[in-house]
């Protein structure tokens, strides 16, 4: 049995309007490319068949894929949440790098929509993981590439 994993609103909503591209313009899309290769004779040396079926194939598994996690999608609504001020998936977090001194603002996100040049990280990620369950005025510390790495949580919103 499957658990179920989360996934902000905002999260869900670009899978659902991936799925939404994938069925009614990417499938038919497909669909034709591969009849107009068949049309072309010869399918055991026609390069074109052979593409238009791996795309068919990554495309299926795609719909699949996203079918799967949004039915066990616990989807959170980061403006309805109330963490107490703590640190906790959907929120966002105001921090200084203790070192340089440089401000930086994440939002803690699932693997699927996170995105670090747009400020969303990965609940599991280290720093992710390193957020969780702190507080405003608390210190998170990151095990980094070039070194541990301490953030002074500046603030926690829920945005």
């Amino acid at each position: 049995m499957a658990t179920t994993f989360p996934i902000t609103k905002r999260g869900a909503e670009k899978l659902k309007e991936e799925l939404h591209r994938l069925k009614t313009v990417e499938r038919p899309n497909i669909i034709n490319a591969i009849a107009e290769a068949r049309a072309q004779g010869d399918l055991s040396e026609n390069a074109d068949y052979d593409a238009a079926k791996d795309r068919q194939g990554f495309i299926e598994g795609r719909i699949q894929e996203i079918e799967g996690k949004l039915s066990i999608a616990q989807v959170i609504d980061p403006s309805g949440l109330d963490g107490g001020g703590k640190v906790v998936f959907g929120a966002t977090v105001d921090l200084e790098e203790e070192d340089s001194g440089d401000a930086v603002r994440y939002q803690i996100v699932g693997e699927d929509e996170a995105d670090l040049k747009q400020g969303l990280i990965n609940v599991s990620s280290p720093i992710g993981r390193a957020l969780i369950g702190k507080e405003e005025g608390d210190t998170a510390e990151v095990q980094a590439p070039g070194g541990v790495k301490r953030y002074e949580i500046v603030s926690v919103r829920y945005i």
